[in-house]
């Protein structure tokens, strides 16, 4: 399928879901107009909502919070999990004995470790970023971990003859055959740095996305609730389509990763 083609598709989606949207708030086949409007405003008064933060110039100091928050939990989340990933799975009898308890972290609910980083670091900035951090990294965690695991092992013993040290190793070998597990992880991990970020400044804060949304859902401006998820899905939409540029950089950087396999 072409580019232009996969757009148009993706364009017809878009619209077809704004038209029914359309049909289901301003006409009586889904029952009462009014109701319906009530619970899911109108695609016109979620448009005016969002063209009036943007005029004003409301929505650029939230958007550059939860920005800078999605972007540390990103970086502190996915360094600390390629380094912990790459290491852990070059020492399988370390990584047995940790393994139940890295399980029993990633299971813990993230909304009930909002309250308490709420209590440690205040109602900053850093409380929505240690929550962010919590969801990246075991996203980018595991994903690291499996790809160091999956190196072709005829390869790995090739090196190793060759005299390879152990940095060698890494840079050639080990990076390569995890560097398509580790961009997967991260085209995911980006919605979860910025979902941490917003959960965190609705649970409270003074700014951002998050607290956008829970103002208009306190005074039921439903249009303002869409908004604000509208908003954040195409910051997210921006964001990915960044890394995607990267990700094919980096891809091209390493041309001799194919002919491993």
């Amino acid at each position: 399928m072409t580019r232009s083609r996969l757009l148009a598709l993706q364009a017809l989606v878009a619209i077809l879901a704004i038209a029914f949207w359309w049909v289901l708030t301003n006409t009586s086949l889904f029952g009462d107009p009014a109701r319906t409007q009530f619970f899911f405003s109108t695609p016109l008064d979620v448009a005016r909502q969002i063209v009036t933060w943007f005029s004003s110039g409301e929505i650029w100091y939230h958007l550059w919070i939860t920005l800078v928050e999605a972007a540390l939990a990103f970086i502190i989340g996915t360094v600390a999990a390629l380094i912990l990933g790459f290491w852990l799975a070059r020492r399988p009898r370390t990584a047995a004995v940790f393994d139940p308890y890295v399980k029993a972290a990633n299971a813990l609910p993230r909304v009930v470790l909002a309250p308490i980083f709420t209590l440690w670091f205040g109602l900053g900035i850093w409380s929505k970023v240690a929550l962010g951090v919590t969801l990246v990294f075991f996203i980018v965690f595991f994903n690291v971990y499996q790809g160091v695991k999956e190196v072709n092992r005829t390869v790995l013993q090739n090196a190793r003859m060759l005299g390879m040290t152990e940095r060698q190793l890494l840079r050639h070998v080990y990076l390569p055959s995890a560097l398509s597990w580790v961009f997967s992880s991260l085209h995911v991990s980006i919605g979860f740095a910025v979902v941490g970020a917003v959960v965190g400044e609705y649970l409270g804060s003074a700014a951002g996305l998050g607290y956008l949304i829970a103002q208009a859902e306190g005074m039921f401006d439903i249009a303002g609730v869409f908004a604000g998820m509208f908003v954040l899905s195409a910051f997210v939409l921006i964001i990915d389509g960044l890394v995607t540029l990267v990700e094919r950089r980096l891809l091209v950087w390493q041309p001799d990763h194919d002919g491993h396999h």
